[in-house]
């Protein structure tokens, strides 16, 4: 059934596209020009410069000046959660290691080995490893979120979708910019960026950015008392491209950058949720936590590196090489029940203690692809190409005592290597109708090894434990889009996506190394990209079904505190997805987004282990003590995600004022595969604020602005840990600030 926010979306949206139209109607008859319409948003989805609305799948991307709406307040890559149909975003680590979901897909794994379904890439280069994936965002171009298998061209582990960044690229003509904010708990964010020509051939471009928050969280655990112990950070990024085009067939764009993060983890909260519901217990203060670990929590990321993207235009061919290097090293130790143990009762105290850390001590992944792709040759153009992948790391995960001391010791090394032959062509069959297909054979290959050498709970040492999985399997893709008129473009997709097999070896509790299989997923989607309102209003709208055969499931936690890799049989899902935005006048702007999603597992022998204590199990219980999960939805895959943003610009004789705002909500959300009454969060809605005032001055533009994140200052219970109490951890607070920025030309 619908609810009644959706229906009050849906409602909202018909009321916009008809002030759109009547804004059009009065627009119209006072001026023919183009000022006020919709700009084309160009993408590269398919490896090709194309218009967004002629690309035939679900895609949605965010602008430059979007990006830095949402990201005023310094947050990090989970701002984008909800701002676009079918897309959430979370973490159980804080700021290093978002786990991505696109349509209900996605792993709630902590452990630095594993494997998501949605995959990212930033400036053509994929991230594999969780820690890779949490760089800050800031001097973008865009960000692209393509829904649906894109194994064709962007290969394994890609099955529910991809998330593209394209960072701001080095050109000729100068430009550069500098901003500073401060805000809430004393957060800065200074980032800046200059570019140009160094030489007639060369160019280049430094992006810079330095974000700061203090500790705002104080701990109350008796004993152990500190103001403003925990939640700060200082993260510092840095990249230079430097791009060479001796003349107009060849380039060469090299990419070098950096990161440093020093802060603090996740906080948790020990018994954040009421018994029997899923209401935070009376009292409950997001900026108070009772532990006895706190002191010792510390997170720390460095990242680096580079890649070389070559480029010769051959006359109807373009042949490209992108050739990228990436190294993390992590560590990250925290107070992991969220509370203290204590004779006496009280909100934050804990049958047991757990402080634990893991560690990235050794990665580096090697990637080259190299492809050939036609110059637009007439009615049939391709590409094809061979892709290469090399990725090592080690893993080292460490548990203490009540004191702090280490009573546990495990490590994890896996070495990856996989391969992989890609074509796609796309035919023009009419003038009208353009059919697009590829398919891709990829080749994935694990050596692995772990070993647990001290245990935290008696156990003792293991044998070294080894998993050796290797598959290959072909995705391949078939489309086709055909042109009702100019400005509606009708659409249909077929994909099948390859996910590799995965491993699970953190030892520090268990005994097993376990193995998911691959899985394959089957999608098709139908949908309507349209221009409307002479280019004022633009609607695109899509269904969709999928079929997840053999599905990997991480069961996370439960009374043993152990992750295991498990296979489902079948999940399956289905939905729709709508986007848009409408000029209603040229200095009023507004878009609106909706999702429906559901999912379900479909397996009626699968059984997982549930929560250690407290929780109240509302699924069926097998003779083992373990909940069947066959009809549940997939963890954290709200069914409704709804966004809203209404931008509007007043001119003035020497500048502009300007307001923005943006709103999203999720519907409620299941933590792990299990369902409890305690584990299901309630919906989520946030909004943000932003005004101000531009101006010119010579060569340069001026901001200054006002901005609010979480402007409510709702909280919400994001994530869970089971094993021990019904631990919770929330959402980012309400931070207010100002800012200033310049930008030269």
């Amino acid at each position: 059934m619908m609810n009644n926010f959706s229906k009050l979306f849906l409602s909202v949206q018909a009321a916009l596209l008809a002030t759109g139209s009547m804004a059009y109607a009065a627009e119209a008859t006072q001026d023919d020009q183009n000022d006020g319409k919709l700009e084309r948003i160009m993408v590269t989805a398919q490896k090709r410069v194309q218009n967004a609305q002629e690309v035939p799948l679900a895609i949605s991307a965010l602008k430059s000046s979007e990006l830095e709406n949402l990201g005023a307040a310094g947050n990090d890559l989970r701002f984008m959660a909800s701002r676009i149909p079918s897309l959430n975003i979370e973490s159980s680590f804080g700021r290093t290691f978002p786990r991505f979901y696109i349509r209900g897909m996605g792993n709630t794994d902590f452990d630095l080995n594993s494997s998501q379904p949605v995959s990212l890439v930033v400036d053509d280069v994929v991230q594999e490893n969780a820690i890779l994936k949490g760089y800050p965002i800031f001097d973008m171009e865009r960000v692209e979120v393509l829904r649906g298998p894109q194994g064709s061209l962007f290969g394994r582990n890609t099955t529910a979708g991809i998330i593209k960044l394209d960072t701001k690229k080095p050109t000729q003509e100068f430009s550069a910019y500098a901003k500073a904010s401060y805000g809430t708990f004393n957060t800065t964010n200074i980032e800046g960026a200059v570019g140009g020509g160094l030489t007639d051939t060369v160019s280049a471009r430094l992006s810079v950015l330095d974000q700061q928050r203090d500790d705002w969280v104080d701990n109350k655990a008796p004993g152990f008392e500190k103001k403003d112990q925990l939640e700060g950070y200082h993260d510092k990024a840095a990249r230079l491209q430097v791009l060479w085009e001796p003349n107009s067939d060849f380039s060469a764009l090299v990419n070098l950058h950096y990161r440093d993060l020093d802060g603090t983890p996740r906080v948790n909260h020990a018994n954040a949720m009421q018994v029997g519901g899923n209401d935070l217990v009376d009292g409950f203060d997001r900026d108070t936590v009772y532990q006895n670990a706190a002191s010792r929590a510390e997170q720390t990321v460095t990242t680096k590196g580079g890649s070389a993207k070559l480029e010769y235009n051959f006359g109807d061919y373009t042949l490209t090489s992108i050739t990228a290097y990436e190294k993390a090293e992590a560590y990250s130790r925290a107070d992991v029940d969220g509370g203290y143990t204590s004779a006496t009762p009280g909100i934050s105290v804990v049958g047991f203690n757990s402080e634990s850390a893991d560690g990235l001590p050794k990665h580096h992944q090697l990637t080259q692809e190299l492809r050939i792709a036609t110059n637009e040759l007439g009615r049939l153009d391709w590409q094809a190409g061979v892709f290469y992948f090399d990725e090592e790391l080690n893993i080292d995960s460490y548990d203490f005592d009540s004191n702090g001391a280490q009573d546990g010791f495990a490590y994890q090394k896996q070495d990856t290597k996989a391969w992989a032959v890609f074509g796609s062509l796309d035919f023009d069959v009419t003038d009208e109708f353009k059919v697009t297909a590829g398919i891709r054979y990829s080749h994935d290959k694990k050596d692995f090894e772990a070993q647990r050498l001290v245990s935290p709970i008696g156990g003792g040492a293991t044998d070294v434990l080894y998993a050796n999985p290797s598959d290959g399997q072909i995705s391949w893709d078939l489309s086709g889009v055909y042109t009702l008129t100019p400005d509606v473009n009708l659409y249909g997709r077929v994909a099948q996506g390859f996910r590799a097999p995965s491993i699970q070896g953190r030892l520090l509790f268990g005994d097993e190394v376990t193995v998911a299989d691959s899985e394959t997923m089957t999608s098709a989607e139908l949908g309507i990209k349209s221009d409307i309102l002479d280019n004022r209003g633009r609607v695109n709208f899509d269904v969709y079904y999928y079929q997840l055969d053999n599905q990997q499931l991480t069961a996370v936690g439960g009374g043993t505190n152990y992750n295991r890799l498990i296979n489902a049989d079948k999940s399956v899902g289905y939905g729709a997805e709508m986007d848009s935005q409408f000029a209603v006048t040229r200095n009023f702007m507004v878009t609106a987004g909706v999702s429906y999603n559901h999912t379900e597992i479909q397996d009626d022998q699968l059984a997982v282990g549930v929560c250690g204590s407290g929780c109240t199990v509302t699924d069926p219980i097998d003779a083992n003590g373990n909940a069947i999960i066959d009809g549940n939805p997939l963890p954290q895959a709200p069914k409704w995600t709804v966004n809203m943003t209404a931008n509007y610009t007043y001119p003035l004789a020497d500048g502009e004022l300007f307001a923005s705002t943006d709103w999203a909500y999720r519907s409620s959300v299941n933590f792990f595969l299990y369902e409890s009454k305690e584990f299901e969060s309630r919906y989520l809605l946030e909004g943000g604020l932003r005004a101000g005032y531009r101006w010119t001055a010579g060569n340069t533009d001026y901001e200054v602005a006002a901005y609010g994140r979480n402007i409510t200052n709702t909280t919400r219970v994001t994530g869970a840990i089971d094993f021990n109490n019904l631990t919770g951890f929330v959402n980012d607070p309400r931070v207010v600030g100002v800012e200033l920025k310049a930008s030269f030309f």
